[in-house]
Parts: C-alpha cells; structure tokens; sequence
C-alpha cells in the first residue's frame, strides 16, 4: 500500500488563488473550498490511494514563533482566506480523510512525523508527501518516502531532491538557515546564495561542519572568504534558523495506519457540506447503499468517484 499525507494549507492556498472567488447562501466565502473539495475528490480517484491524512495549520502561528518573532504569521492574509481554513478542515472530515488541524505545530511537522511514523510500517511500499513546498523535501528517503506535487505531476526522490538542490533530504534544513525562505520568515545568513549554499554543504553536510576559515572548505567557492566570515560572525543566528526549517517529527498523531485507510465518505456531513457551499453532484444519492462496505472500488462508487 501507499500512505498518501497531504499539505491541506498548500492545497487551500493553491485553490484560492487558483479558483474564481464565490459565495455560499449564507454570504460566506466558499471559492477555496470548492476547489479543495474537487481537488481531494480527484486524489481519491487515483488508482492506489487507500491510506491518507491532511494536515492544515489550523492557526497560522506555531512554537517557531516563539523562538523568533520574524518568523510568519497571519497578517496580510486575506479576510475571505482566513475565513475558508476552518471550513476546509470539515470539508476533507466530510470526504473520510484523516485531517490533523495543527496549532502548537505546523502542518508541515504533522507530515514529517506522519512520513517517519508509517514508513517503515507493515505493509507499506510508499509514503507520498503531496506538496511542491521545498521544506518537505526534507523528508524524503530514498524511494520509500517521496515528494509528489500533484499539480505537475512531479516526483521527488531522494535522487531527485539532490539532482535539483545539490545536497541530501538530510542537508535542507541547513541549506534553508544559509539561503533564507521568505514564506517563512526566515532572513538566512548575508551573502549566502542557493548556488554557494548548495556547493558548502554538499561536501561538509552540516552548517555545524563548515569551518570558519574558507582556505579549509578544500574547494574553490566564489567569494568564498567573505561568506566563510558572514558565517563565522553570524552563527548563533544559523543555528537558530536551521532549528526553525527543521521539521519536527514528533507531533501529536493519535492515529495508527489503519485509521488512516479511507472507507468512503462521510454522507450526512458530506450533504451538510454540500448545502452550504452550494455545490452539487458530489455524492450519489441513491437509497440502499452502505458505507461501510470494506471493498474500496464500492466505496468509491457509493461515494460518486466512480
């Protein structure tokens, strides 16, 4: 089986952006969670998609800002985008996924957990991260745990994540402290660019590892002598930005594999949900069918997939 996690604050923000703005009856708006909607109905189409959860950063703050005030936050966002990310939550509850509201955590730390937690479980051919976002690159083992991004059809491995970024999963931390990432806030280490960075921790791995001194790195970097010194003064402030781009794995997930294996719909909330964004011909609704049919080919056409 594959175990599918899904960035669910990715796939609201790419729906938003991506979809016309629309109102519910109530006035509300609902643009962001049609598309989400349609986008999760589209994954569970896919042939071999048994087992998912979707994480959301229910608020957009984390324990990362209590570490650095810099680091993201909810100001600026769109009213009608904050408006829609409780209601997407119930949307994907409704569609029978696993859905992880994060708060303390991020989203992101709820998948990276999630990849190292089931990877190795029985069973399990395949951990597929759904995400284009860089920082979950992180995550990615060999062929085991991927990064998908579905809207390009892309697949990352960990041959992939070094063919693009020059450096291992293990080295994206660093690589994110030294280069910066402005969705989050993080201002990265003066001078420091994607190239330099990658070419530095290709040979030595770690920030920890990189001497102070250039005329040690055993290499020709360009402007080599003043990024060693950008580093050198700057290095209490790496530290801190690589603990802020690494992902935590020991978010609290009470759910075992198998809770993550999709038995169909939520039909009651599923309808409730359809009501209230206006938007039909999500379920069928013929009398006599069952939810709790084990088969997942039933499932999916007792759910309308089909």
């Amino acid at each position: 089986m594959k175990v599918h996690l899904i960035d669910g604050t990715y796939e609201l923000f790419r729906s938003y952006y991506g979809a016309p703005p629309a109102n519910g009856r109530a006035g509300q708006p609902v643009g962001a969670i049609r598309g989400i909607v349609r986008s999760l109905l589209s994954l569970l189409r896919e042939p071999g998609v048994t087992h998912l959860g979707i994480a959301f950063d229910h608020v957009i703050e984390s324990f990362r800002n209590d570490l650095f005030p810099g680091y993201k936050t909810g100001e600026g966002l769109p009213e009608d985008l904050l408006a829609q990310f409780e209601p997407a939550e119930r949307a994907a509850y409704a569609l029978g996924l696993v859905v992880w509201p994060m708060v303390e955590f991020e989203a992101d730390d709820a998948i990276a957990t999630a990849a190292a937690r089931f990877a190795d479980a029985p069973g399990v051919e395949q951990v597929v991260i759904c995400t284009p976002d860089k920082d979950l690159a992180q995550c990615v083992r060999g062929e085991k745990v991927v990064r998908f991004d579905r809207m390009r059809r892309l697949l990352l491995d960990e041959a992939g994540v070094v063919a693009r970024f020059g450096i291992s999963p293990a080295s994206i931390p660093d690589w994110l402290a030294l280069v910066g990432d402005d969705a989050d806030g993080i201002p990265g280490i003066p001078l420091w660019g994607a190239k330099s960075a990658s070419l530095v921790l290709a040979r030595f791995q770690r920030i920890e590892d990189i001497p102070d001194d250039a005329g040690q790195w055993g290499m020709r970097v360009r402007g080599g002598a003043a990024l060693a010194a950008s580093l050198r003064e700057r290095r209490p402030e790496a530290a801190l930005y690589k603990t802020l781009a690494t992902l935590r794995a020991d978010a609290p997930l009470p759910e075992t594999l198998d809770d993550l294996q999709w038995r169909g719909v939520r039909r009651e909330a599923l309808t409730e949900l359809c009501n209230e964004i206006e938007i039909k011909g999500l379920i069928k609704r013929e009398r006599g069918h069952a939810f709790s049919v084990p088969d997942l080919d039933a499932l999916r056409r007792e759910a309308g997939l089909d």
